[in-house]
């Protein structure tokens, strides 16, 4: 039987935009409470406001910056009472920067995608994985990247990092062996959201760009596959999931015409 999510408390990082938006949105209308993170705390606001017009839904905005290892976990050591139990952890953050060859990177941009990839990953897993432990339940959702089976030319960092998520999620389950936690990966490939935009830094028609031609994937398929996951009987896990749309076959073969 799948599960109920009425009155489960669900925290989701990047919630601001995009597939975070989109989990948010979804997981409200299946009776969740949230636990919106992002650093654009005017955007959670108003996704909030926007969620209990609609939903009724209780939740909990918190700006927060996923890289940063001291926020991360005095956030969540000070959640109030009612908010500590969290029941589900989307770890939705991530971005990449740049696109280019590896010896022409700027060593800056490594550095915020490993810190916010990886180490952001790590920091909310690692600060609420020891209560879903102690109360044997729990689910943690990694959203990885098609980048994270196979890389490609000028993404050498973003693919290591997303590699770097995959290898998380497979050894966390193993880890978690003997409890009742469960441990997933959702790995899309082509989505239409700010990640283009952020990627070339502004640079609008260059991250329009990437999806000429191209139906891609949108924030929406992405949540519903995660919201499948979160939903299958508690007996069940789903270990990985790549989705990609029916325009792309590999990280680098897209089809691109204009029918």
């Amino acid at each position: 039987m799948a599960i109920n999510l009425t009155d489960k408390i669900v925290l989701i990082t990047g919630a601001s935009s995009g597939i975070g938006k989109a989990c948010a949105e979804l997981f409200a209308k299946a009776g969740a409470k949230l636990i919106l993170c992002a650093r654009r705390i005017e955007k959670l606001d108003a996704l909030a406001t926007e969620l209990h017009q609609t939903h009724n839904t209780e939740t909990l905005t918190v700006q927060l910056d996923v890289s940063n290892k001291q926020q991360v976990f005095s956030t969540i050591e000070n959640l109030t009472p009612e908010w500590q139990a969290i029941d589900i952890v989307i770890n939705n953050a991530g971005l990449a920067l740049s696109f280019d060859k590896f010896h022409n990177y700027d060593p800056s941009d490594w550095d915020s995608m490993i810190d916010t990839n990886i180490k952001g990953l790590l920091y909310v897993t690692r600060a609420i994985v020891p209560q879903m432990v102690a109360r044997n339940q729990g689910h943690i959702i990694n959203i990885g990247s098609i980048a994270g089976h196979e890389a490609y030319p000028n993404g050498s960092v973003y693919c290591a990092t997303k590699h770097a998520v995959k290898a998380l999620t497979q050894s966390l389950k193993m880890d978690l062996l003997g409890t009742k936690l469960r441990v997933s990966s959702v790995d899309p490939g082509l989505v239409e959201t700010e990640f283009s935009k952020v990627r070339f830094k502004g640079d609008n028609e260059r991250a329009e760009n990437v999806y000429q031609g191209v139906t891609p994937l949108t924030p929406n398929d992405i949540a519903e596959t995660v919201l499948f996951c979160a939903t299958r009987p508690t007996h069940v896990n789903i270990n990985d999931v790549i989705i990609m749309p029916v325009d792309q076959a590999s990280a680098t073969l897209v089809n691109r015409s204009n029918d």
